[in-house]
């Protein structure tokens, strides 16, 4: 059987499917074609990553945020400080004197009163004088001492109180009063036990009898004297800071009495802030360390640090 020959037309459309079925199996061509392969777009994305990665890594904010540490320790700065301005306040420091004052006064008044308790049964041995435990001498015995501490208190108190409000009481016949009632308390807890008048003498026994006569002139000595330096503190004057260092003038063992060469001492000063032994916008105290001068010889030499330095100086060493 004969084969037909092909048209012009047939082959045509079987070259035309044959370039269609060769494009469909070939791979894409980038640079043709415009398209990118998987490799390409995975580095491509990378690339812009760095990019914006770089971009941001040159932003300082988050290192302008404070951490929570860093806030606590902030806290406690701000809170250390305004305590310690508070403590320096004149109103803070006569608060914080009245409290101490209160509780001085407190701790004497609980003194002196143990240390007449204590001296209670010495009064009761005197003053019983052997009567028999409970005769009426013998109870009687017992009221000696209370009605004279009693009356002791009354006397250290108001002049306590009073000591307190700026008006110490000083009458000499309150203090023989206060020397009466002490010294008789003293002189009946001492005597059955002193040397000659006890049976057997022992200077421990005197000693322990002597304790709470001994402490109650203590404090009540003691009290008016340290209640008066209270009234006299000055609390305005006590908080104020020193605003200042200390004047002191040029030694005249290394600078004439005429004054010093100013020009001189601020070429040095230039020369030791090059050097790094003094800031480059020093204060008037560092510069009088340094050069060792006087205050305002100081203060000269910064006021002409401040100033543009003359020609010709900015390369001296």
């Amino acid at each position: 059987m004969a084969i037909p020959e092909p048209s012009p037309d047939d082959i045509s459309r079987g070259l035309a499917a044959l370039e269609r079925h060769l494009a469909d199996l070939a791979p894409t061509d980038p640079v043709r074609t415009g398209g990118e392969t998987r490799r390409v777009r995975q580095l491509r994305a990378e690339v812009a990553e760095a990019h914006l990665l770089a971009d941001l890594q040159e932003d300082d904010t988050p290192l302008l945020i404070d951490s929570t540490r860093v806030r606590r320790r902030r806290k406690a700065a701000q809170e250390a400080a305004r305590l310690h301005a508070l403590g320096r306040d004149p109103v803070m420091r006569a608060w914080q004197a009245t409290r101490m004052r209160r509780l001085l006064v407190t701790a004497a008044l609980v003194s002196l009163a143990l240390a007449l308790a204590w001296s209670t049964a010495g009064v009761q041995a005197f003053a019983a004088d052997g009567a028999g435990p409970w005769t009426a001498g013998w109870l009687f015995a017992w009221l000696v001492e209370p009605f004279m501490s009693v009356a002791l208190l009354v006397v250290v108190s108001a002049r306590a109180y009073l000591a307190t409000r700026g008006a110490p009481l000083s009458d000499r016949r309150l203090i023989r009063i206060e020397r009466l009632f002490l010294g008789l308390t003293l002189g009946m807890n001492a005597w059955p036990y002193l040397p000659g008048v006890a049976e057997v003498f022992s200077l421990s026994r005197l000693v322990l009898h002597l304790l709470g006569p001994v402490v109650a002139v203590a404090v009540v000595i003691a009290l008016p004297i340290i209640l008066a330096s209270f009234a006299g503190l000055d609390h305005a004057q006590a908080g104020t800071p020193r605003t200042g260092p200390s004047y002191r003038r040029n030694p005249l063992d290394r600078y004439p009495a005429d004054g010093p060469d100013l020009a001189a001492l601020t070429a040095r000063a230039r020369r030791l802030i090059a050097a790094g032994e003094l800031p480059p916008d020093p204060g008037a105290d560092k510069i009088r360390r340094a050069l060792r001068c006087g205050m305002d010889t100081a203060r000269a030499v910064r006021d002409a640090l401040a100033r543009r330095p003359p020609a010709g100086t900015q390369g001296e060493n």
